[in-house]
């Protein structure tokens, strides 16, 4: 993967003419760069008509994008983003990918490692955390359900210390999974990976009034079976709460009032800052609360509490600080070059299935089926990448194109930059609509 960088750092040289001024000179040319290169177009989707252009390699929020492929060709350091510590790119090969996870941890005198299971209901933003946590958006996500749809793990690699995130399905029932169809992995992994945690983080949307007061039962049902298995509480999306003294009665009813063995002092206040863990709500006093209550909403046995917004850097640093400290001596279990176990394929059409549930109303993404027709590294190390979206409806393909093939243009738009930062090289994305026979 070095290849692309180095091809992208010699052409700024080129256009800079002087490499490199330093650090904040840099960052001035590349904002004019940057806006010499938005009034450029490039093709990267096309529907049976004319072209459609995009992806801009700049995001709303910065010149060049929260940890950008650009940012890394060019080296320039982020003292502030200690989530992007030294975050590895994904090899954009299969092959490359698969020789890397298989190859020997290139681990310190003295490793530490812990295994992580997010467990939670679907749209609890297992995914959002996931990838923030990790550094790079390498999950897909959205506001629809299962978005998910088959265990997912990714790794984050700092210094002596490896911590593997195992991102479930949101669990569901059995009822549920035969009722709508769903595939078997929805059901299955989230058991498969307690087998193996060191720690299970629970993930609950305390801005979803209907779930936000209880635990689900498949939550409840799989920490009663793995009780053993460490667990902690994180409240998320806690900046959507209007009123924060809903976070104390929460709390009381999703720890059952105890939380680390000792019993919660219901008068004290509500922590002050969002994002801080805890602790100090409990106070003393035995936890004589049963498991096998078959009335039971929360659960009496988390040894921490956080409250946090997925999306905040900051609240999110402080549950990886906690993460981090809480491994133990052992081996790793990858080399400090993975960032996750998908495939490149696999990520690529998690991302584009991300945009069809974002995009595409009711159930029509979900009779979506997507086929690969090309994947090739091209000149300069742009790889440039086809696939066909397969529905079963004219009136489906109707939506999903779009008026005049906008709509498909801007999912590959925004795929193309999502791919561009996973894997740091250019990406041409082309898509398709087909109907199926």
């Amino acid at each position: 993967m070095a290849a692309p960088g180095r091809s992208g750092a010699a052409l700024l040289r080129t256009v800079l003419g002087v490499w490199p001024p330093g650090p904040d000179a840099a960052r001035e040319w590349v904002t004019r760069l940057l806006s010499l290169l938005g009034s450029q177009q490039r093709c990267v989707s096309c529907v049976s008509g004319p072209a459609f252009f995009g992806p801009r390699l700049a995001s709303a929020s910065r010149p060049n994008g929260q940890n950008s492929a650009l940012d890394c060709f060019l080296g320039l350091s982020q003292p502030d983003s200690s989530l992007n510590f030294r975050v590895p790119a994904v090899c954009m090969h299969r092959d490359e990918q698969d020789l890397l996870l298989v190859h020997r941890p290139d681990m310190p005198e003295n490793p530490r490692v812990l295994r992580v299971v997010l467990l939670g209901a679907p749209n609890a933003g297992k995914s959002t955390l996931s990838n923030q946590l990790l550094g790079r958006k390498v999950f897909p996500v959205s506001q629809k359900v299962h978005t998910t749809r088959s265990q997912a793990l990714g790794v984050i690699t700092e210094k002596e210390t490896q911590v593997i995130l195992l991102d479930t399905p949101g669990l569901i029932s059995p009822a549920k999974q035969k009722r709508h169809h769903l595939e078997l992995s929805l059901l299955e992994d989230p058991w498969k990976s307690m087998e193996s945690a060191d720690l299970v983080v629970v993930l609950v949307d305390v801005s979803d009034k209907w779930t936000r007061n209880q635990l689900s039962p498949q939550v409840l049902q799989c920490l009663t079976q793995f009780s053993q298995v460490p667990s902690i509480l994180v409240m998320n999306k806690v900046d959507c709460l209007k009123q924060k003294s809903v976070l104390l009665e929460l709390t009381a009813a999703l720890t059952e009032g105890v939380v680390n063995g000792k019993k919660l002092k219901t008068r004290q206040a509500i922590c002050s800052q969002r994002g801080n863990h805890c602790p100090s709500l409990a106070a003393k006093g035995p936890n004589t609360l049963s498991m096998g209550d078959p009335q039971r909403i929360g659960w009496p046995h988390f040894q921490e509490i956080f409250m946090l917004s997925a999306l905040s850097q900051e609240d999110v640093k402080t549950l990886k600080q906690y993460l981090l400290a809480q491994a133990q001596p052992g081996p790793w279990e990858f080399h400090s070059g993975v960032l996750t176990s998908q495939t490149p394929e696999e990520i690529c059409a998690n991302m584009i299935r991300e945009k069809l549930l974002e995009y595409l109303p009711q159930e029509v993404p979900y009779n979506v089926q997507q086929k690969t027709v090309m994947w090739e590294e091209g000149p300069n190390g742009k790889l440039m990448i086809e696939q066909k979206l397969l529905v079963p409806k004219e009136s489906h393909m109707r939506i999903l194109i779009g008026p005049k093939g906008h709509l498909i243009s801007q999912m590959a738009q925004e795929v193309g930059r999502d791919l561009m930062n996973i894997f740091l090289c250019e990406v041409q994305l082309r898509l398709s609509v087909k109907l199926l026979k």
